[in-house]
Order: structure tokens, then C-alpha cells, then sequence
């Protein structure tokens, strides 16, 4: 089949990659449409050690699905993490930190930029018809985006302020307004984003917000100059929310963090209900984000205006 490929730090189309067999439990999907994201771009950094194919944000058809014929023909979007399911981490209750996981397109299982790929049928969701394909290709990074609220509770009249109005910032501040959060969205200048729009919401610069103020600081600049910022933003004993991913080391003033008495979160994947459930309903529309499609076979140069400062979402159709 035709695939993207990453190996030794560079990327290329290649259409002799073996077409992928699904093992015991899961699934065989056609690609339909898949998002090239931040992390894919550093992956061809060096962000993780990865040969094959990547891509993770996807929407597609079931081709078949031994054990599970109900899930043939299906459209559907799949959760990233295949899993086993008996160790430590899995028996807690927390599949996503299972230490013998695979991660579509990021850790040992090739992901989305190709004609197919494999998923275990537990990590399949059924797309309601409501739902596009270009949007449906939104249902892994807005469930990303709704892990913070998992992870942080955040109270009434919470001074709230996520950094980087780039694509991941948008859908992060969009779904904590959706929550009713009442947020400040940090960008490189002052400009109104397309997708916060209809809720008033506009970027602002770093310069224009008081220091030690947020109650809690979310981080989506993709780049180490984003988390100072927000150690430099959150109050004492406030939540600094660590959503970047990038190949780079991120030099930290632990001096801050202890003196001042704030908590790191890490976070990255998400609830995939939920998210449908906001696309479905409308609640949240990422349509304005997408910038251009590309075929799979110009995907070399859709990774190139993926890269470009200020590109939005950026798809591509096998």
C-alpha cells in the first residue's frame, strides 16, 4: 500500500509498505481522512524513536474485523493506545500508562498516513452521521484538549489562561468555554481566532497579563519558551497544565516551582465520548481550523505547509 514513512529523521512517500493484517480482537480500517498534528512534526525531529508510519488523527471504514463482523462498514475513529490489558498500569485502571502499549503512528505501530491501518476493536468508535469526515478528524485532538478538565478541577471564577492560540490552544480554550470557564487565550499578538469567534474570545499578548495572577495555565505553544512563560503566569499554589510535545530539552526553574509551591500536569490523551458528542452537537465547530487537504501522495509537501508558522490544521486524503 501507499504510506508516509519516517526513518532516521526523514520523511518520504513510499508505495511498497505491506498492507497491515489485523491480529486477535482487532480491526482492519481504510482511511478515509487524517490531520497531520504538532507531534507528527516533531516525530520527524527525533521527538521519539519512530520508524514506520505516522499520523493519529484519522477517520475511516471498517474493511473487516475478525470476531466483530458488526464492525464492518463502519466509520469510525479509534483511540490511539492498543493496550494488554493484564499489566500493573491496565489493572489500576490506567490502559493509557500500559507498559506494553503501542501508540498508532508515534510508538510501535504504524499510524494513519497510509491507505489502512490496525486498531484493537475496543479502541473503535462509531461516527454519527452528523459528523463529516473533516471533522471527525478533530475527535482525537479535541478529546486531548478535554483532558485537562479530567485531570484539573477547575472552580467557578478560576482565572484561567491557556498559552498558544495555535491549533491545539483553540480547542483547548473553545472547550473550556464550552464548560463555562471564563478564560484569557495568550498568543504572539493581539488577533481574533475563527474558532473562538463566536464566543468573544480573542488572543492577547503575554505583555498585556499580570504576572503570579492565573489559578491555572495551560501550555499548547509547542515549544520550552511556553512552559517559562506559564511558570512566570500561574500564582502561587496555582496548576501549570503541560499539553506541548517537541523534540527539544526544556530547561526548568525548579527553584519557582518548589518556592512557589505549583503542580505539574502532564497531559495528552482524552475521552473520545465526549468529544463526539460536542462535534455532534455543534457545541464545537473546528471546521475554521482546517488551512488545506493534500492527497496522500503529495504528503511530503503537506508535512512542509503543515510546519509553516501560523498553518492551521492541515489533511490528508489516501
Amino acid at each position: 500500500m501507499r504510506a508516509l514513512w519516517i526513518e532516521n529523521g526523514l520523511l518520504r512517500l513510499r508505495d511498497d509498505v505491506a498492507r497491515p493484517a489485523p491480529a486477535g480482537g482487532e480491526a482492519l480500517v481504510r482511511v478515509r481522512l487524517a490531520g497531520i498534528c504538532n507531534t507528527d512534526l516533531e516525530l520527524v525531529k527525533g521527538y521519539m524513536p519512530f520508524r514506520g508510519v505516522p499520523g493519529h488523527e484519522f477517520v475511516g471504514t471498517v474493511e473487516s474485523a475478525p470476531g466483530y463482523e458488526e464492525w464492518v462498514s463502519r466509520r469510525v475513529v479509534g483511540e490511539i493506545n492498543a493496550v494488554c490489558g493484564s499489566c500493573e498500569m491496565c489493572l489500576r485502571g490506567w490502559p493509557r500508562h500500559c507498559e506494553q502499549r503501542t501508540v498508532l503512528g508515534i510508538a510501535e505501530r504504524d499510524g494513519a498516513f497510509a491507505e489502512f491501518l490496525c486498531l484493537p476493536v475496543a479502541n473503535l468508535h462509531s461516527v454519527p452521521d452528523a459528523v463529516g469526515d473533516d471533522v471527525a478528524t478533530f475527535v482525537e485532538p479535541l478529546a486531548a484538549a478535554l483532558e485537562v478538565q479530567e485531570q484539573v478541577p477547575i472552580r467557578s471564577g478560576a482565572q484561567v489562561v491557556v498559552i498558544g492560540d495555535g491549533k491545539l490552544g483553540q480547542l483547548v480554550a473553545a472547550a473550556l468555554v464550552v464548560a463555562g470557564v471564563r478564560l484569557t487565550l495568550v498568543g504572539r499578538e493581539a488577533r481574533q481566532r475563527p474558532l473562538l469567534a463566536p464566543h468573544g474570545i480573542a488572543s492577547v499578548p503575554s505583555s498585556a497579563l499580570a504576572e503570579r495572577r492565573a489559578d491555572v495555565v495551560v501550555e499548547c505553544t509547542g515549544n520550552p519558551e511556553g512552559l517559562a512563560l506559564a511558570l512566570r503566569l500561574v500564582r502561587p499554589r496555582g496548576t501549570v497544565v503541560m499539553k506541548s510535545t517537541y523534540a527539544t530539552v526544556t530547561e526548568l526553574n525548579a527553584s519557582v516551582i518548589i518556592v512557589d509551591e505549583i503542580t505539574l500536569v502532564g497531559s495528552r490523551c482524552g475521552p473520545f465520548a465526549a468529544a463526539l458528542d460536542l462535534l455532534a452537537t455543534g457545541k464545537i465547530d473546528p471546521l475554521p481550523l482546517v488551512t488545506a487537504r493534500y492527497p496522500l501522495e503529495q504528503g511530503v509537501e503537506a508535512f512542509a505547509q503543515a510546519a509553516r508558522p501560523g498553518v492551521g490544521k492541515v489533511l490528508l486524503a489516501p
